[in-house]
């Protein structure tokens, strides 16, 4: 996807073996899932007649202090509508296999999927931007030896076709053992269940295909949807970027083909919501005759929401055939105010707008990055669409780890970015801060600085996108108390301590050689405690310039 792409994981700090079998500890694995294609195959790309090849580069896309408080939030808020059970009996924190609700993960009791879809939460939406390309497994095989292992997140993987720029990832789905059956379809329901425990709406779904495994990948996403939650809805998103048609009759056909699914998603009105991603690719024209082929070969009437890359240039002349708009959107935390104009600019013709939520992004295999500012990126893009009054949310991206922009569980993330983004999806949807009950501490940061150089073979290193945030080398404690307490750093050989108000405080450590770790202590008393297991090193052999996370909430 033209703004889309970034990295794979860093062999220093701990053995790869090593951390994959720690990752099978961690909370219910969960992660992307899907239909795999055949990894065996002479080509063992992403799809066998319009994808584009993974470790292509594609165009990059759009343009593109320590003891400060986080936006938007403090111990004091309102309190979130309490806990009732979900459309299955279970009541919020009661588990859900494989899906990621477990009690005491979040530092604040998120409300059942039926308080979040009825109302006013009912209105405001929240997806998550699935790809294709990355499911949770894509051979069913043990994860210290399987696909990702072998030859994504090693350089020399694929016949070394990565090794330019140091392996096609720098990150993979959180590991899952091997099933037995239809273990495709059993890891994309687990997948749905994981985002359904986070309290998403659905998934906006990457159309990368015609036909092909990814194709078929997306026909079981939206089987798989329907069965485990019937609410839980997917947003069709053809990839303009990607499918290779000029002929309106054909997207029409693929899109009705996806579109009579149950779980695909339709507006109140019945309309079904088609969300092209670099709609611009195509005149208004083309688009027209795409719709009234819908409308007439197919007896589907639309609600059309384009996906720009330049919402600026496009949205008038979209106007008077779209129901809203949304735009792939910037993923540093620096000049994101614009996002306030496109809210107003889409309500001031009455338009929706779907507000771009993203984490980080960086690319190996097209040299680019954002500096997302540990966790700085993730909360001011939640901020603006709580602030600015976004009525729907997507998250960019889910799954798509060649740009490093996921949210879903991951091998070096876990769930951090996921459970925080459960948070401010809560305060979205209901209009309240839900309250802090269980104290809870995010730690992030990068196993290298931002300046190092590779030692290894890589010769195509990640350069700064233009108008990104300055490169910053630091450990953020993100902390979540539901009293002031006094936080104990350690980040490297460096030992420090901060008092924490209640409510959201982020703290900023320069970065250090080693691992970091931080844990709370009240009245004397030591309560959560993190650590992220992942050692800093000033000398690398492979560039990663992802953050990495961890939680205190879950082991």
């Amino acid at each position: 996807m033209s703004s889309h792409r970034r990295r794979r994981p860093g062999f220093r700090g701990r053995p790869l073996a090593t951390l994959l079998a720690a990752a099978f500890l961690l909370a219910g694995a969960c992660a992307a899932a899907g239909i795999a294609w055949n990894p065996f195959t002479a080509d063992a790309r992403q799809g066998t007649v319009s994808a584009p090849v993974i470790g292509t580069p594609w165009a990059a896309g759009p343009g593109t202090g320590a003891g400060t408080t986080a936006p938007g939030a403090t111990g004091t808020s309102p309190t979130a509508p309490g806990p009732s059970p979900d459309a299955t009996g279970r009541a919020p924190g009661a588990g859900d296999a494989g899906g990621g609700r477990s009690a005491g993960a979040l530092p604040f009791d998120l409300p059942a999927p039926a308080a979040l879809r009825t109302g006013e939460a009912g209105r405001k939406l929240v997806f998550a931007h699935y790809f294709t390309p990355y499911p949770l497994s894509l051979d069913n095989a043990s994860a210290d030896a399987d696909y990702y292992t072998r030859n994504y997140l090693n350089p020399a993987g694929e016949n070394g076709k990565h090794e330019r720029y140091g392996g096609l990832l720098r990150d993979r789905p959180l590991p899952t053992p091997p099933k037995s059956g239809n273990w495709e379809r059993a890891n994309l329901e687990q997948e749905v269940r994981t985002a359904r425990a986070a309290g998403l709406d659905g998934f906006t779904l990457d159309m990368l295909s015609l036909s092909g495994p990814n194709r078929d990948r997306a026909q079981l996403l939206m089987e798989a949807a329907h069965t485990v939650d019937p609410a839980f809805k997917i947003m069709l998103m053809p990839d303009m970027t990607s499918l290779n048609t000029d002929d309106p009759g054909v997207l029409a056909d693929a899109v009705a083909a996806l579109g009579k699914a149950p779980a695909a998603h339709r507006l109140g009105d019945g309309r079904l919501v088609v969300s092209p991603f670099k709609a611009e690719a195509k005149s208004v024209a083309w688009w027209t005759r795409v719709l009234d082929l819908l409308r007439t070969r197919h007896g589907i009437r639309t609600a059309f929401v384009p996906t720009f890359l330049d919402y600026d240039a496009n949205s008038a002349g979209f106007a008077p055939i779209s129901h809203g708009f949304s735009e792939w959107g910037s993923r540093s935390y620096v000049g994101q105010e614009s996002a306030t104009r496109d809210v107003q600019r889409a309500h001031g013709m009455g338009k929706i707008w779907m507000q771009p939520v993203s984490v980080q992004d960086a690319r190996p295999n097209q040299g680019v990055y954002d500096e997302a500012g540990n966790t700085a990126t993730l909360r001011s893009t939640w901020t603006h669409a709580i602030d600015d009054g976004a009525d729907w949310v997507q998250l960019t991206t889910w799954n798509d780890y060649s740009e490093g922009s996921q949210f879903a569980p991951s091998l070096h993330n876990g769930y951090a970015y996921l459970d925080l983004s459960s948070y401010y999806l809560t305060k979205f949807k209901t209009g309240s801060w839900p309250k802090i009950v269980r104290d809870t501490l995010y730690v992030s940061a990068r196993t290298q600085f931002a300046s190092a150089d590779p030692a290894g073979a890589q010769s195509l290193v990640m350069s700064l996108r233009k108008g990104s945030a300055a490169p910053r080398d630091t450990v953020e404690v993100l902390s979540f108390l539901r009293a002031p307490a006094t936080v104990r750093t350690v980040v490297g050989a460096a030992r420090d301590a901060h008092e924490a108000p209640a409510g959201i405080h982020s703290e900023l450590l320069p970065l250090r050689p080693g691992t970091s770790s931080a844990a709370v202590v009240r009245d004397g008393k030591a309560g959560a405690e993190v650590e992220l297991p992942y050692a800093a090193d000033r000398t690398v052999q492979v560039q990663d310039l992802q953050y990495y996370a961890v939680t205190s909430g879950r082991d």
